[in-house]
């Protein structure tokens, strides 16, 4: 069983950055796409960027120009730097991997942006 790691979340004022991480358990399986997503209370859960093992990325709307996603296939990790950060990017932000048939999520980690 594959677990997803988040850390990097917390509290920053608008304008302000933050790096997610997300480590997978188990480095002997090949990960597909990584994925960022987000879901804000009473919303529904929104991709925010994914990256696939040949590098091809892919931004939501709201966030292109601003994030970037990138990868450690060494460590099997993935990495989503966030600049210019906006109240309105409030949210548990949450690592999916799609292994082999399968997707993995984690457990989420809380981006608090201030105004």
């Amino acid at each position: 069983q594959v677990q997803l790691v988040e850390s990097g979340g917390g509290l920053v004022q608008a304008g302000g950055s933050l790096r997610l991480s997300c480590a997978a358990s188990e480095s002997r399986f090949s990960v597909h796409v990584w994925g960022w997503h987000r879901q804000a209370p009473g919303k529904q859960r929104e991709l925010v960027a994914s990256i696939t093992s040949v590098g091809s990325t892919n931004y939501g709307d709201s966030v292109k120009g601003r994030f970037t996603i990138s990868t450690d296939n060494a460590k099997n990790t993935v990495y989503l730097q966030m600049n210019s950060l906006k109240p309105e990017d409030t949210s548990v932000y949450y690592c999916a991997a799609a292994i082999g048939p399968r997707d993995y999520w984690g457990l989420g980690t809380q981006v608090t942006v201030s105004s």
